[in-house]
């Protein structure tokens, strides 16, 4: 291994945090200098390549399988690298910050794996990406207990044979860290920073724990991104002395572009590949975005409306199912987003049997796993994956070869039966503004409506506002035709703003982020010029 250059990064515009120097060390810094300079150049140019396929699909209203790599999804010869022992049982997962208290129920919660966000489930303060990494440092020291302030409950890890195996998700490639610049004045990526800094204090550990460095990558949107990783992995890995092929990677298939190019993902990275997921609300919104002006036909109906039994989303998931066993990898199913309620046992029962529901639907079709956002949602999809797996650890030999899916079936949207209603517009501003207000104040994983939402819900609901305005939808609403309109989304924030204030109190109100929460998401939902993150704008707005 050759010596770490010394650091051409700067720590910027952030105060001091305890105990930073165990994460900002010498070493490490240097270390992500180094992916900074090896593959941002890269980084920037698959950017611009989104922003040039984006308007072709605007000029073409269509997608297709890509014919220049046919030849690697007609050769059935390859499969990815085998599942390390830690990643081969994979029924339920659990998905949340890395803030202390959670990481060590997630650790605890009895699910096979976390996915430890610094992605979407995580607002990016200075002080969430530092000391998130501590966290997973010290869960892998076992120096976490945590005692909350408030309640005065304590908490301790179980024995390490009983923990989950931890599957770390760094941001994806779009967002920038404003806190480390390079010599020249350019921010790293976030994407290297999570990853490099994980990499760095952890992969060594968790070899020596029999485990190791295992990532979701997240908001891919072609192979030749999954091909940048998979770069990024190989180097890494010889750089810190670490056996090829260590890292392990799952894909979430959260855009539609992806959704054409799950094989040439795998192939990309097959030395490294674990498997794919099915990543709900965020692959909506990669639709919504990138078929915003392709007319009614791809307008969706409210969020909740669009059930994984929809025509175009079990395409989508089936597809993904026979992609990854034909190729030997791991199939992970969708969020279970319910948080169940202290108060209401009736409102649990429904949920409760919806999440079955669920999970057994994924389950028998093959797939291998599935997400949670609760530890109580933990033993049903496990009792849904138990009954169909029993003492197996998954099922890729099912290969599903009844599956046949053309191109037009993954956007035909037109489809469904439902369509956008007033109170869905309604339900889609609540959400945004809720969301937001938290997220400004560093909450990336927030509990609205009895849901677990996160970015991607909040990036859903606003590409709905803009689309249904755009697109001239009209609702029946109190018996008269009410037209989706800028002032009318107006209104309905006007009042849900008043609601909040008058629900949490004038103190409470002003304590937080409301007000600007409001204009934020007008922000996004009304400008003519549509962004392709919300969290672009929000994070020139979050301190810290």
């Amino acid at each position: 291994m050759s010596a770490p250059a010394p650091s051409p990064l700067a720590i910027v515009d952030a105060e001091p945090l305890p105990r930073q120097e165990e994460v900002l060390t010498e070493g490490a810094l240097a270390f992500v200098g180094e992916l900074h300079r090896l593959f941002t150049p890269r980084r920037d140019e698959l950017l611009a390549r989104r922003a040039e396929r984006r308007a072709e699909i605007a000029r073409t209203s269509t997608l297709d399988f890509l014919p220049g790599t046919a030849a690697i999804r007609a050769d059935d010869s390859w499969r990815v690298a085998p599942a390390p022992a830690a990643l081969d049982d994979r029924r339920v997962e659990i998905t949340g910050p890395t803030d202390r208290k959670m990481t060590i129920n997630a650790l605890n919660s009895g699910a096979r794996v976390w996915l430890a966000d610094f992605e979407d489930a995580s607002a990016p303060t200075w002080e969430n990406v530092v000391t998130g990494q501590l966290n997973l440092i010290d869960a892998y020291t076992r120096n976490i207990d945590f005692t909350d302030p408030g309640s005065g409950k304590s908490y301790a890890l179980r024995p390490d044979a009983e923990l989950a195996t931890v599957v770390m998700r760094p941001r994806g490639w779009h967002l920038a860290e404003r806190h480390l610049v390079a010599a020249d004045g350019t921010p790293v990526p976030g994407a290297l920073v999570d990853f490099g800094l994980y990499f760095f204090h952890n992969a060594r550990r968790l070899l020596d724990l029999g485990k190791g460095p295992y990532f979701y990558l997240p908001k891919t949107e072609s192979h030749l991104e999954a091909r940048l990783w998979n770069d990024v992995f190989v180097f890494a890995q010889d750089q810190l002395g670490i056996p090829q092929g260590t890292v392990r990677a799952t894909v979430l298939i959260e855009t539609i572009t992806a959704a054409y190019e799950m094989e040439e993902i795998l192939y990309e990275l097959r030395d490294h590949a674990s498997g794919l997921n099915a990543g709900r609300w965020d692959y909506l919104f990669s639709i919504v975005k990138n078929f915003r002006d392709g007319g009614s036909k791809f307008v969706l109906p409210d969020r909740n409306a669009v059930t994984m039994t929809a025509p175009f989303m079990r395409a989508y998931t089936e597809l993904l199912v026979r992609t990854c066993h034909k190729r030997g990898a791991h199939a992970i199913g969708g969020m279970a987003a319910f948080i169940p309620s202290r108060r209401d046992e009736e409102v649990n029962k429904v949920a409760f049997e919806k999440v079955k529901a669920d999970k057994d639907r994924e389950a028998a079709d093959g797939f291998d796993g599935s997400w949670v956002a609760h530890p109580d949602l933990v033993p049903i999809a496990m009792a849904s994956f138990d009954a169909v797996l029993g003492d197996r650890p998954n099922q890729k030999e099912r290969l599903r070869e009844d599956v046949s899916v053309a191109a037009g079936d993954l956007i035909a949207v037109d489809s469904l039966d439902a369509r956008p209603t007033y109170d869905g517009l309604v339900n889609a501003v609540q959400v945004g503004i809720r969301y937001i207000e938290a997220w400004l104040r560093g909450l990336g994983a927030v509990a609205i409506f009895n849901l677990m939402e996160d970015a991607a819900t909040a990036e859903i609901s606003r590409s709905q506002i803009w689309q249904w305005i755009n697109a001239g939808v009209v609702f029946e609403h109190d018996g008269r035709t009410v037209a989706a309109t800028p002032e009318l989304t107006r209104e309905i924030a006007a009042r849900e703003l008043a609601d909040i204030r008058a629900g949490i109190g004038e103190e409470a109100f002003a304590a937080g982020r409301w007000q600007q929460a409001h204009d934020l998401l007008l922000q996004v939902a009304l400008d003519e010029h549509y962004v392709d993150f919300l969290t672009l704008p929000a994070y020139e707005q979050l301190r810290g």
